[in-house]
């Protein structure tokens, strides 16, 4: 396809990530102001597991976000796994959803007896949470505050602990799916400047229940670099890497970066009690990370065969040679690439 000097072509990728979940723990408490504070020996390292625990720990005590604290990062706290493989957000939202869980059968049971509580024999699954409030599914009146139930039976705070497994095929039925996706993109080839431009990339991920769209969206987009920018050259005298210095790696900039669109699609998982998928980040996405533009599209819009197809780097070598190696445009961007010639 032509669009004025430039050829178009099209490019689509198929993402995957296996399944991954390992043991966490968590604990949970509601004290006498009725705030709750939730905490694991987890660690966050700019991923969000702060913000979504938070969020999470909210939802399911039927609290306003600014009512809970999640503290993490202190090897007294609950175990929790490392932060990598894909695997923390599953198991650890899951951990505290138990713990939570868990805490509110607590205030049950203090009350299982109390005839001046409107909650007397009620179990779990009679109740709902919401406003700081433990009240029965359908009659929000009959329900009375985390507050109220400590005041009355002289508690100062209730404590819970939760801990999440790796759910068993066997036991489902099913088989375990860990986030998969699909990435369309459109790039734009000057053949006679050998100019190359990302014009636009869509990446549609199920990753499972997304817990926060923002920074599940923010995990998706990127990973240009990796088909464009990333090759390793050779020395084919010595067998060492001829580009292994920063003054031979080309740096992508703001520039490089085209319009990328991702959609969320899919829904909760039922192979956890969250609904996440379990693969996916810290920031409770799909882990597909993109090699965003497979390397066969600037081949696509060359119209040229390739024999060997690579996601690893963009600058694959057909017998034909539809591109010169010498520049790269990205979305605007010019940048020498410091590759030996072959």
């Amino acid at each position: 396809m032509r669009d004025g000097r430039w050829l178009v072509g099209y490019g689509l990728a198929g993402v995957s990530y296996p399944f991954y979940q390992v043991p966490c723990q968590a604990r949970a408490s509601v004290r006498h102001d009725g705030s709750a504070y939730v905490r694991s020996a987890a660690t966050d390292i700019g991923t969000g597991t702060y913000t979504v625990m938070t969020q999470l720990a909210a939802e399911l005590l039927g609290l306003d976000v600014a009512r809970v604290r999640f503290d993490l990062g202190d090897s007294d706290m609950p175990y929790a796994p490392q932060a990598g493989g894909s695997g923390l957000t599953g198991a650890l939202s899951n951990a505290v959803h138990a713990a939570c869980r868990r805490l509110v059968r607590e205030f049950l049971d203090v009350v299982r007896d109390d005839t001046e509580s409107p909650l007397h024999a009620a179990a779990l699954d009679d109740v709902t949470v919401t406003d700081g409030r433990i009240h029965r599914i359908g009659d929000p009146a009959r329900g009375e505050t985390y507050t109220e139930i400590l005041t009355r039976h002289g508690l100062e705070e209730l404590s819970a602990d939760g801990r999440s497994t790796p759910p068993q095929a066997e036991e489902l039925g099913m088989a375990l799916s860990g986030a998969f996706g699909a990435k369309f993109v459109e790039v734009r080839l000057d053949p006679e400047l050998g100019l190359l431009r990302v014009a636009r990339v869509v990446s549609a991920i199920d990753g499972g229940r997304i817990l926060n769209e923002k920074t599940a969206t923010s995990q998706i987009v990127g990973g240009i670099s990796q088909a464009m920018f990333e090759e390793t050259a050779t020395d084919q005298g010595t067998g060492r890497i001829a580009n292994a210095t920063f003054g031979d790696y080309l740096m992508p900039v703001s520039a490089d970066v085209p319009d990328m669109e991702v959609l969320l699609v899919g829904g909760p998982d039922r192979a956890t009690a969250v609904g996440t998928k379990g693969s996916v980040r810290s920031v409770w996405s799909a882990w597909p990370r993109p090699s965003a533009m497979p390397s066969s599209t600037p081949l696509d819009a060359a119209s040229a065969r390739f024999r060997s197809p690579s996601t690893s780097s963009c600058s694959e070598r057909p017998a034909s040679r539809p591109m010169s190696r010498g520049a790269v445009l990205v979305a605007g961007a010019t940048v020498r690439r410091r590759i030996a010639p072959p």
